[in-house]
């Protein structure tokens, strides 16, 4: 709150004393001035407008008195406030429905825009102009209501005055939301919108042309400092920053001024929010000319907006473009009428009107004046545009206009006028005394409509409807300013249809068709986040890109949104995408390779079998045990290719097929190794013939094969039942892709299943090895120890490998193994065969088989049981 604010309210504290003691009141405030403009009624309407808008300052001592304080500088469109309420009054007297047989009056005082004036006004208001000389005072107020003032300042004075008498006060220009408070101002209303709105609207227009970076001017007292601060309030919410918000009062020091308007030029927000009255636009307008202040956009309260003082042509280069929220335009029939004949001679005594003839035509009516004209009381209106003749933006004026009827209706409902009754003449029940707290009551319930259909009533604040027009500072073909409405502002309506605005329609500054761009940091695109600097407001921010798997899809996003699980940012990082599905296929290099290295393997291992069934009936085809060897060739030819189950992507089915067919056709091939090297211990170290035929039967080799298998089918069964593999979607290895592969279902079935023909293996190899020197030329447990050798060091490699490798490099390890050891199984059993079968069938002999004579005898019957 203002230092001057402070005083009032220890002023006001002293009234309240004061007030017991009616003599000493009316004795000590009795009538410094006489009103400005005066008519005696019935009913009497108070009147408070700073017509003349400079306070002459005196030099004060301890020893002299004061002064009076002198008001100099007449203003125009005040004075056409003033009239328009006696317009009003006029009107009303001529009205045969309201209030038909009351007669309204008015006192006018000068509250000179200023706290110390306007206390003098509403003073003068409450206990008259004459001088008592021994009269007391009667207790009832010269006025019923008052209107007024001007300025936010002056009217909280008056209303604090006024409301301890109790006293309706409205007023037609005093937008502060602090007047809206009920128990500081009970009796206070007001026809023009709240700042509580208008500070609000701005933050939202703000918002809506995309100004996060502004710059704040306003001037230095009620108005100004509680607008904008509701301003900024509003325009955090709404994400804005203010670069700067800077005060000046119109009775600024020129430095103070100067310091402010160089602010404004090297601040680099290129919007300007400017919550400033009349005056104060004035002086910083005339200052911003001389620093040669351009390229802003100028955003405007009410207060100026729509002032036809300063859409001159020496601003046009500042202020064009200029947008903001001014009351709703109207037209009052017959005011313009009114005002042009207004004269001097209507109250030859009345030194205002004197004052303000010659101030608008430049002349006087004292002959003494050396350089100046005579007036001649001839002179016409019509003849001069200036602000009071000026009816075009009848805005202001239309407040006080709805303020007069305001009192007027609540009047004629107070006094019951117009009501049925025996008598023939409708009239209004007078009352001496006329409580000025139940006149209050009544203008609060006021809801009437004007000749124009304009609704005029209170909310339970004493605010009207917040209805705003969007005005934009343009120019005409002559190059002359018009205000041209461009949208609407209704605070009434819900959130997202208050505004209604016609972009297409504006004009920026410097007639530019292009809307300014005002913010501290570049916007952020989408894909990147807003990211705050250290140290400055959250407007100034750098970009920075969103992480892997994040995305923002809007335009200065304040983070960074993940994805879900199985979707992933795309390259701009501002779309999810479903993640690639990866899994070892058929259609990649590896897939192909692996693929064509299984066939190639069942290719080759039928070749084998091809030779074997060719070469059948030879020696050393025999003496391999032919039936194992197909079973054998047939068994590898499987684990070719089941190699084949483990690419492509992992189905219900194919994992449990892969994994199965994996564990049978090694159980099968081993088994059948297994029993080939152990039929071949047996020949060799049967120490009979009459023994080696039971041991060594076909029926026991099959028994043997069958047996190995069956076990493992068995486990398979088991893990199969229990916990099946099933695919798996893995988002855990790789955060941007999802793995598709196949879970072991029971890691334990897994291992066993790999344990088991690990078993197998290596008692083949234990066997293979105690067989390696047996006594012939062709011995078969050496290329079968070899063979083990090779499996079980490729599987003992595969363990390690296969923990270890990441997503599809899993799947590549496992069918490398298989076609590794298959290979390795092919190659060390078969390829010496085939080489003696097709390249060397000198050595496929039964003589070169056995080799020395002693041993032929035992070879052939060996042979011949196995």
């Amino acid at each position: 709150m203002s230092p001057c604010i402070s005083v009032m309210s220890l002023f006001v504290v002293i009234v309240r004393i004061l007030a017991e003691e009616e003599t000493a009141v009316c004795e000590m405030w009795g009538s410094p001035e006489f009103p400005l403009l005066f008519k005696s009624g019935d009913i009497m309407i108070g009147g408070a407008f700073f017509v003349h808008s400079q306070v002459s300052a005196s030099s004060v001592t301890s020893s002299d008195a004061p002064d009076p304080l002198i008001c100099t500088r007449l203003n125009f469109r005040e004075f056409r406030f003033a009239q328009t309420m006696i317009f009003a009054i006029e009107e009303i007297n001529n009205s045969s429905s309201l209030l038909p047989n009351i007669s309204v009056g008015y006192k006018i005082f000068d509250s000179c825009g200023s706290t110390l004036p306007s206390t003098r006004a509403a003073l003068g208001l409450i206990n008259g102009q004459e001088r008592t000389f021994g009269k007391s005072c009667s207790g009832q107020s010269t006025v019923h209501a008052i209107v007024g003032a001007t300025k936010s300042s002056s009217t909280i004075v008056l209303s604090q005055i006024a409301g301890i008498f109790q006293i309706p006060v409205i007023s037609h220009f005093s937008t502060c939301a602090c007047l809206s408070n009920r128990k500081e101002h009970p009796s206070f209303f007001r026809t023009i919108p709240s700042d509580y709105y208008q500070s609000r609207a701005l933050a939202q227009l703000v918002k809506h042309f995309g100004w996060t970076w502004v710059g704040a001017v306003r001037s230095d007292n009620d108005y100004g400092n509680n607008g904008m601060a509701t301003f900024i309030e509003a325009a955090t919410q709404e994400g804005i920053c203010v670069e700067y918000s800077e005060a000046i009062s119109w009775t600024s020091l020129d430095e103070q001024v100067e310091r402010v308007v160089r602010v404004i030029k090297t601040g680099t927000a290129k919007v300007v929010v400017a919550f400033l009255g009349y005056d104060e636009m004035d002086i910083l307008l005339e200052e911003a000319l001389r620093q040669n202040i351009t390229g802003l956009q100028w955003v405007g309260s009410e207060s100026w907006i729509t002032s036809s003082n300063l859409a001159l042509r020496k601003y046009s280069g500042i202020l064009t473009g200029s947008i903001g929220f001014a009351i709703k335009k109207a037209k009052i029939a017959g005011l313009q009428e009114f005002l042009l004949q207004v004269h001097p001679s209507q109250d030859p005594q009345n030194h205002i009107l004197r004052e303000f003839w010659e101030e608008t035509f430049g002349c006087s009516f004292q002959p003494s004046l050396q350089g100046v004209k005579q007036c001649s009381g001839s002179e016409r209106l019509r003849d001069i545009k200036n602000p009071f003749t000026d009816v075009s933006e009848l805005r202001i004026s239309n407040n006080v206009y709805k303020a007069v009827y305001a009192v007027a209706h609540a009047m004629h409902s107070m006094l019951k006028c117009g009501e049925k009754s025996e008598e023939v003449n409708m009239s209004c029940t007078w009352k001496s005394i006329l409580p000025p707290k139940e006149i209050a009551k009544h203008i609060q319930d006021v809801n009437f409509s004007l000749q124009s259909g304009e609704k005029v009533y209170f909310d339970e604040r004493g605010d009207p409807p917040a209805t705003y027009q969007l005005v934009n500072w343009q120019k005409n073909s002559a190059g002359d300013t018009v205000f041209v409405t461009v949208g609407s502002y209704d605070a009434s309506l819900p959130d997202g249809k208050q505004f209604t605005i016609k972009e297409m329609n504006l004009t920026w500054f410097g007639e530019s068709k292009q809307r300014p761009i005002s913010v501290c940091s570049e916007s952020c695109f989408p894909g990147f986040r807003q990211a705050v600097i250290k140290g400055k407001p959250i407007c100034c921010f750098s970009c920075i890109a969103c992480a892997a798997g994040e995305i923002s899809n809007s335009t200065n996003s304040a983070e960074c949104s993940p994805c879900p699980l199985e979707y992933w940012s795309n390259e701009d990082h501002n779309k999810c995408v479903p993640k690639v599905i990866e899994f070892l296929s058929y259609e990649e290099t590896m897939g192909a390779l692996l693929a064509g290295f299984s066939l190639f393997g069942a290719s080759l291992t039928l070749v084998v079998s091809f030779v074997f069934f060719w070469f059948r009936h030879t020696p050393l085809v025999k003496a391999s045990n032919s039936e194992l060897s197909f079973l054998l060739l047939l068994s590898l030819t499987l684990c070719f290719l089941c190699a084949l189950t483990f690419i492509g992507q992992p189905t219900d089915w194919s994992c449990m097929l892969r994994h199965v067919a994996f564990g049978i056709t090694f159980a099968l091939c081993i088994s059948c190794i297994l029993t080939k090297t152990i039929t071949v211990v047996i020949a060799f170290t049967a120490k009979r013939p009459a023994n080696t035929v039971p041991q060594c039967s076909v029926l026991l080799q099959r028994m043997g094969v069958l047996g190995g298998t069956f076990l493992q089918v068995l486990i398979c069964v088991v893990w199969l039942t229990l916990a099946p593999p099933f695919p798996h979607k893995n988002t855990v290895y790789a955060a941007e892709r999802i793995i598709l592969e196949c879970s072991l279902g029971s890691s334990i079935g897994f291992w066993v299943v790999l344990g088991y023909i690990g078993l197998l293996a290596v008692l083949c190899l234990i066997l293979a090895f105690l067989a390696r020197k047996l006594p012939d030329n062709f011995n078969e447990a050496k290329f079968i120890t070899f063979s083990m050798l090779i499996f079980i060091a490729v599987w003992v490699t595969f363990i390690p490998a296969y923990v270890s490798s990441p997503g599809k490099f899993t799947v590549a390890v496992e069918i490398f193994a298989i076609l590794a050891s298959s290979f390795g199984l092919l190659f060390c059993i078969f390829a010496p065969k085939c080489y003696i079968l097709l390249l060397k069938p000198e050595r496929n002999t039964k003589n070169h088989m056995m080799g020395r004579n002693q041993a032929i005898q035992v070879a052939n019957w060996k042979y011949q049981g196995c």
